[in-house]
């Protein structure tokens, strides 16, 4: 039997770091607005030593992705320490996916200038609709995530430069303390409520599978350019922030004012209020604009930049839509979810998972749209799902961590720990939004357990691998005929035409990978493959109960018509038997016609024959194939 498995290394710096800034760099459009809404002038002190941290975590990223160059998510470091604790941390992370994609969106309208009554209704439909398209394995969100973030990181660096003579106003407003933040405590629980700055690390972690050789390199030139664009447009921002004429009155910060002191909740603060925490950076494009070529330039700065910080943060829904799909894709495929979730549509997407992944940020948005609300349930996936990844990394003394890189693991894994345990007290809400998701998490994942047997079965003599992992003898100067039909009827037909001819039959199974991360060193197996070993056996034993010679192909790549019309062409077939598909125009269109991919590529002297449930017609190059499905 042969067996390939295709997951191409073409992910450059170049292409990973503007996606790692698409999903750390846009934090920084709530980040900022809420730092100010929390400790006021104080906030350039807080992003300090935020930055301080954020430099540290980079730090502890590059030594992830140097020791997982397969992919190095929380559930895969934690999975080579205990198989329960990397269940935690992959629902840790989906629980930071949830509050992502629904702060995203909702904060994308705020940015886009939605009035707030429709916000909730477009970021639900926005969701949905996301979920529409990557039902169909949308093959353009990809470049367009890429293209928005370098079109965001150009719009950004051009704010920071306008904001640049705000800077010496914004230093002289800057305290080191505010009123209301005297005690260490509050100090603390400040510094923790911004901490979501963090948020986005992880995507570098699970990006390593994709990136070109040598990992550890391309990682380093991924991450540390994002961390020092990120961290110094951030302090250029919160300084200038300082200088805004209507928080320049600010003493005591309004979160202090209006819920501590004034009782209300976070949606009820004032609108002036609301537009800076919630659309920081599209205030200060507008002020910045404004100073340097007066209001009309200004207001149009402003608008473009909500356009495009609107249009990146709808991005961020997407690529966090899809990272969901595939946590749940790997824990399913490892058994710690029901398999029923592991499998793949026609266009090769989970589609259980996807559905989980638009429901849940819906159904957050149902009890809590406010922007600062939506932040204090954030913190507690993103901080908890770090914390696990360099606790187990730490942990690990098989990985290749020195002394003292073991050490800083060890510490910031600590520091990752305080945070945690602050949010745990001071968040009851976040708290029990991730208690209710873990729970049931491990209650399913129990279930499952419970419901399989104790003892695996035995593999039966006729089992299906059986039949299809010899490799068989391949008879020079025969007719060959490759397969690549799924079916009883496709198996017999094509078993028949080899025996009438002489020939030799190849019939070829393609898996198909449309998810980024589907775990370190687990990409799909044959023997761990039900469905490709019950389509390749069927023909396998039909071949030879006609003693017709056959010859199983198993493929996991990402291109079914190429990997069809290779394997065609790399055995010499004849003749290529494909089944016509029953999808619709509309997902042939978007998910793309492998039979009419295949039909327009289709070597000189090879007969494409399209089973279709009428009469066959042989069709060759140059002819009409119609529409078919393939393996």
């Amino acid at each position: 039997m042969h067996v390939s498995q295709n997951r191409p290394r073409d992910l450059h710096w170049r292409h990973s770091g503007p996606l790692l800034f698409g999903d750390w760099g846009t934090s920084r459009l709530y980040v900022l607005g809420l730092a100010f809404y929390y400790t006021g002038h104080a906030s350039i002190t807080y992003m300090v030593v935020m930055s301080l941290i954020m430099a540290a975590v980079a730090w502890a990223y590059t030594i992830v992705c140097r020791c997982f160059p397969e992919g190095g998510g929380v559930y895969a470091a934690a999975r080579q320490v205990h198989p329960t604790l990397a269940v935690i941390g992959g629902t840790l992370l989906l629980c930071d996916f949830i509050v992502t994609a629904s702060l995203s969106a909702v904060e994308a309208f705020h940015y886009l200038g939605v009035p707030s009554a429709l916000v909730v209704w477009l970021s639900s439909g926005t969701i949905a609709l996301l979920g529409v398209v990557n039902w169909y394995g949308a093959r353009s969100a990809g470049r367009f995530a890429l293209v928005i973030a370098v079109v965001a990181i150009g719009v950004s660096a051009g704010i920071g430069l306008m904001c640049l003579p705000m800077l010496p106003e914004g230093w002289a407003a800057a305290r080191v303390s505010s009123p209301g933040l005297e005690s260490h405590l509050v100090k603390w629980e400040s510094l923790v409520r911004i901490v979501l700055a963090l948020s986005g690390v992880e995507a570098v972690a699970n990006m390593t599978g994709l990136m070109k050789q040598p990992v550890e390199r391309t990682a380093k030139l991924t991450i540390w350019p994002v961390l020092g664009e990120v961290l110094l447009l951030n302090m250029i921002f919160v300084v200038a922030m300082n200088a805004l004429p209507q928080l320049s009155l600010v003493t005591t910060p309004d979160y202090i004012v209006h819920e501590v002191i004034g009782g209300s909740a976070p949606e009820n603060v004032p609108q002036e209020v609301k537009e800076y925490r919630d659309t920081a950076l599209k205030v200060l494009a507008a002020e910045a604009g404004g100073r340097l070529l007066g209001g009309g330039f200004g207001g149009v700065v402003g608008a473009v930049s909500g356009v495009v910080f609107g249009l990146l943060l709808l991005s961020a829904v997407n690529t966090v839509i899809m990272a969901m799909v595939s946590v749940v894709y790997s824990m399913a495929q490892d058994r710690e979810l029901p398999r029923a979730m592991a499998r793949l549509n026609y266009t090769g997407v989970p589609w259980i998972g996807l559905v989980l992944a638009c429901v849940l940020p819906v159904v957050v948005l149902c009890f809590v749209s406010d922007t600062k609300a939506l932040g204090e349930l954030y913190a507690i996936g993103v901080v908890g799902a770090i914390m696990i990844n360099v606790a187990s990394c730490a942990w690990n003394t098989r990985l290749p961590i020195g002394v003292w890189e073991r050490r800083g693991l060890w510490a910031l894994a600590a520091l990752m720990a305080a945070i945690e345990a602050t949010i745990i007290v001071a968040k009851p809400q976040a708290t029990l939004f991730a208690g209710v998701v873990i729970g049931t998490v491990l209650a399913v994942r129990a279930g499952v357990r419970a419901l399989m047997p104790r003892e695996p079965l035995p593999e039966p003599a006729a089992g299906w691998m059986s039949e299809i992992g010899a490799r068989p003898l391949i008879v020079p100067g025969r007719p060959r005929i490759m397969l690549a039909a799924r079916g009883r009827d496709n198996a017999e037909y094509a078993v028949d035409l080899a025996r009438r001819r002489g020939g030799v039959l190849f019939t070829i199974f393609v898996r198909v990978l449309r998810v980024m991360d589907v775990g370190p060193e687990n990409l799909p197996r044959v023997e761990e493959d039900p469905e490709a070993q019950a389509a390749l056996g069927t023909v396998v034993l039909l071949a030879k109960q006609a003693g017709v010679p056959c010859y199983p192909i198993y493929v996991t790549s990402a291109d079914i018509a190429g990997e069809i019309l290779d394997y065609t062409v790399t055995f010499g077939c004849g003749t290529l038997i494909l089944g016509q598909s029953k999808r619709s125009l509309f997902s042939r269109r978007v998910a793309g016609d492998v039979v009419a991919e295949v039909a327009r590529h289709l070597p000189e002297g090879v007969v494409l024959r399209v089973r279709s449930g009428r009469p066959d017609a042989d069709v060759s190059r140059g002819e009409g194939a119609g529409n078919g499905h393939a393996n």
